[in-house]
């Protein structure tokens, strides 16, 4: 499906979950803090910092990409590290799915420190209909006097729940926080990464892992980076990525040897003296990393561009795109109140045509590879109201364009940002043009038309 960059690009709001309240009702456990599709795109999961894990299951009785609530349950608690004196708490940082082998479904939810595989299945709920105190009316009986007035109990089958169950916990094998969990292509096995490690599990061994990337320094005095996003190839299962504070992509070959320290691939591209800054280090660290589904490419997010990189050119990305371009000036202010450590993700179309991520404000900008056309969006209460969210113009400039005014895209660049409203997280259905975007408490589900 070709996707038109005027106007509002074809796309039109669809869906929103989650309380419409004002700002200030909502509660810090209803943040959503992850989002993804299953890799049929017939089930969507959220997370959020309460520990809760929702479901939502495609309606087929609607017509377009149409979901409905499926199930929720609580996947994680707060806990207290003793040892450490240190909090830990149940906030879901990844969600990953399992490609279904069966009527269940298996995914993987991590917090901090633990990563639980949960099977959701529907099953039966079966009752007593009848016994001897009452009929399958409900009515009492009269006591039975004697042996031939016994009858045995009835069991009758009332209507199927969703059960959720944790099948294994995968427990006390990092030290730092996790941030990334991916599931090879094997659906075999996974990886799991922090700050300085990455680990490599069997998804049916919940008691060993392989340490397969470490680089923690014999004196932390001395650590210069630190790992920021980690993800498998979507086709071969010998080789992942993760991506460094330094700015980095690196590609291991597990084939190569046990640990993979050494890298395969480095992608890296060098940094203009003219352009450093106190904050150079800070912006340029990268917040997340994708394998195009075909796994020739990659899409890395730091802090101020989207770049695409071709796996056989490590020296430079094919492209760079601009993203906070009209922030370079605020960088200070940004530093203050934190707000320039935001970790934005991104996210390839399911044609690999077109990239996703976010912005402040609930804006959010869809690409076109080819192009650089783009599209802005809003997730907000808004889009209740209107049929058709954002008027940018083509091109991948903000601001006005000729003295006229460019809707969402000259509002981008206004001092009225709510930098508090950020689309931080977001997944795209790997088959149709569907996008679901976290923003705050709420879920957005957008289409193209």
């Amino acid at each position: 499906m070709d996707i038109d960059a005027s106007g509002s690009g074809g796309w039109r709001f669809a869906q929103c979950f989650g309380d419409k309240g004002e700002v200030e009702d909502i509660t810090e456990a209803d943040i959503i803090s992850t989002v993804e599709f299953d890799s049929t795109g017939n089930y969507l999961a959220t997370g959020d910092k309460g520990g809760r894990v929702v479901l939502f299951e495609r309606n087929e009785m609607k017509k377009g990409c149409e979901y409905k609530f499926y199930t929720e349950f609580q996947s994680h608690e707060p806990e207290f590290d003793y040892l450490k004196s240190l909090e830990i708490e149940e906030k879901i940082n990844k969600i990953k799915w399992c490609r279904r082998q069966n009527a269940s479904h298996f995914l993987l939810s991590t917090n901090d420190k633990t990563i639980k595989l949960w099977k959701v299945f529907e099953k039966s709920v079966r009752v007593v209909s009848e016994s001897n105190l009452h009929d399958s009316q409900n009515r009492n009986l009269p006591l039975p006097t004697q042996a031939s007035q016994l009858r045995l109990p009835q069991m009758m089958q009332q209507d199927n729940i969703i059960a959720a169950v944790p099948r294994k916990v995968y427990a006390n094998a990092h030290a730092y926080h996790i941030h990334s969990i991916s599931v090879n292509s094997d659906q075999e096995t996974y990886i799991s990464a922090d700050d300085l490690r990455i680990n490599l599990w069997n998804l049916g061994i919940s008691d060993q892992s392989f340490n397969i990337v470490d680089i923690k320094p014999v004196n932390m005095e001395e650590l210069t980076e630190v790992i920021t996003a980690a993800e498998f190839h979507p086709t071969q299962c010998n080789v992942f990525m993760y991506s460094s504070s330094k700015s980095n992509i690196k590609l291991a070959d597990m084939r190569e040897a046990a640990l993979c320290d050494s890298h395969a691939k480095m992608f890296e591209e060098e940094e203009d003296p003219t352009n450093r800054s106190f904050f150079s280090e800070i912006i340029s660290s990268i917040s997340d990393v994708k394998f195009s589904h075909d796994g020739r490419y990659i899409l890395s997010r730091d802090y101020l561009s989207l770049k695409i990189w071709d796996i056989n050119m490590e020296s430079k990305p094919l492209k760079t795109i601009s993203i906070h371009d009209h922030l370079r000036g605020k960088l200070c202010d940004l530093y203050e109140n934190d707000c320039i450590f935001d970790k934005f993700e991104c996210t390839w179309g399911g044609d690999d045509k077109h990239v996703l991520t976010g912005s402040y404000h609930n804006y959010f900008r869809i690409f076109d590879v080819d192009t650089l056309n783009d599209v802005v969006l809003q997730a907000d209460k808004s889009a209740f109201k209107a049929k058709k969210i954002g008027g940018p113009l083509p091109g991948n400039k903000l601001g006005a364009k000729n003295g006229r005014p460019g809707g969402l895209r000259e509002n981008m660049a206004l001092d009225t940002l709510d930098f508090n409203k950020k689309i931080l997280h977001a997944s795209w259905h790997p088959r149709e043009n569907t996008i679901a975007i976290a923003a705050t408490n709420n879920l957005f589900l957008y289409s193209a038309a």
